[in-house]
């Protein structure tokens, strides 16, 4: 995946810290796309089966004022949900290829140009397109716990723009 440049590591005992670092990076992802309304981000959520992921998506995604469910997209591959943070507009691509057997799967749906919308792409089991995705900015690793609800947390960036969001993040650190 990369060189890591910055990172945040935090462990959730409870659904509630985990709730609380999605909102956290959520407000730092809005920061960042109203001060570049035209950028765009994707962040990868790795993590087994059951580690959190799409708990996560669906704070961050409501974290930037989404209203209504964030459901899994795992029979969809994609949900898309329309955001509107000040005076701009974004639209957050929420991925979720599990259950995809080919790593093109996502390009012939005709997914590829979501990468280059203003806003953000947010990929569950990256590692099943086998490399054919775009250069992730953010890459989030969720590992569960033992308890039900907990699970270790690493943020890690990948780029200048993955940089400038975590750095406005609580938590953040550099190599």
């Amino acid at each position: 995946m990369g060189k890591t440049q910055a990172s945040i590591e935090q462990h959730c005992r409870q659904e509630a810290d985990t709730a609380a670092l999605a909102k956290d990076c959520a407000a730092s992802v809005s920061r960042f796309l109203t001060q570049n309304p035209s950028a765009h981000l994707n962040i990868a959520l790795e993590g087994d089966l059951g580690a959190g992921k799409t708990t996560f998506a669906r704070y961050l995604i409501q974290g930037m004022g989404h209203e209504g469910k964030v459901k899994s997209p795992t029979y969809t591959l994609c949900e898309p949900y329309s955001l509107n943070i000040e005076k701009y507009s974004f639209i957050a691509h929420h991925f979720d290829l599990y259950r995809m057997k080919d790593p093109l799967e996502w390009q012939e749906a005709g997914f590829g140009e979501y990468f280059d919308v203003p806003g953000f792409c947010l990929i569950e089991w990256p590692e099943k397109a086998g490399g054919t995705l775009p250069l992730f900015d953010i890459a989030i690793y969720l590992n569960a716990g033992i308890e039900e609800n907990e699970r270790q947390i690493l943020m890690a960036a990948k780029t200048a723009l993955g940089i400038s969001v975590l750095k406005t993040m609580s938590g953040y650190t550099t190599p």
